[in-house]
């Protein structure tokens, strides 16, 4: 390898591994003027058009990076997502399905970008399930996106949302606890933890969970409007609803 070949490559992966993907396009596009044989660099462009909403091309990066290395599980992965997004799901299921089989590695140490979007692919198939009823198959899609990526605090709430919903309060309170602990800040996690602590007669818990709520967010008006129900004393667990909150941000995921 070149000198200049080497110092592109090596500059492209550099801004490439900090996000700034606008560079490492700019100096990973001209190492391909000079060679093609680099898998990584097909399957890190295709990243970064998948980053910016071009799907078609990210998918012939990919598909350029499994030519070149058939056995290149991150780029599969990657594939597999993006034939998800394009709405060819069947091509994505066997393209997924071939990675999984050929991986000899545990799943953490596979790409974070792949494993992301996957965990997303079975939340939102989760969330399918749950609004059509079907309960298990949704609990059992959220756990799946866990099993890729447990930190992802918003898809653990929802499935200790379905748990409740589905009558396994012990479950839920666990889930949420694990959700609390993995990121404290996480306002719509702690929230429904106090509202499930007082659906399990824990009023006392239920309170410190919704104050910790207001000393961290104090315009809070659902976290207020919960903890002013569960110091009522003339409203019992049995008769308090259910939480209704607005539509949850995403936490930051990095």
């Amino acid at each position: 390898m070149d000198s200049r070949l080497k110092n592109l490559l090596t500059l492209g992966k550099e801004h490439y591994a900090s996000h700034e993907y606008e560079q490492a396009e700019k100096y990973l596009t001209e190492v391909l003027t000079l060679h093609r044989g680099f898998a990584d660099v097909f399957n890190m462009l295709g990243v970064i058009q998948h980053d910016q909403g071009h799907f078609r091309q990210a998918q012939e990066y990919f598909e350029e990076a499994l030519r070149i290395n058939q056995n290149y599980t991150e780029a599969a992965l990657n594939l597999a997502v993006t034939y998800n997004d394009l709405g060819k799901y069947d091509a994505a299921k066997a393209v997924y399905a071939r990675a999984i089989q050929r991986s000899k590695q545990s799943p953490s140490k596979l790409d974070p970008f792949a494993l992301g979007k996957l965990a997303n692919m079975h939340a939102e198939t989760g969330s399918a399930y749950i609004g059509c009823g079907l309960y298990d198959d949704g609990i059992r899609e959220f756990r799946r996106a866990l099993d890729l990526r447990p930190t992802f605090v918003d898809i653990r709430t929802k499935l200790a949302k379905a748990l409740r919903e589905a009558g396994d309060l012990e479950g839920a309170l666990r889930e949420l606890e694990i959700v609390r602990e993995t990121n404290p800040s996480y306002i719509a996690g702690r929230i429904h933890l106090g509202i499930a602590y007082f659906s399990a007669n824990r009023r006392e818990d239920a309170v410190k969970e919704l104050e910790a709520v207001l000393s961290l967010e104090p315009d809070n008006k659902n976290a207020a409007v919960y903890l002013h129900m569960v110091r009522d004393e003339s409203v019992t667990p049995a008769a308090a609803p259910e939480a209704v909150l607005p539509p949850e941000v995403e936490p930051d995921r990095r």
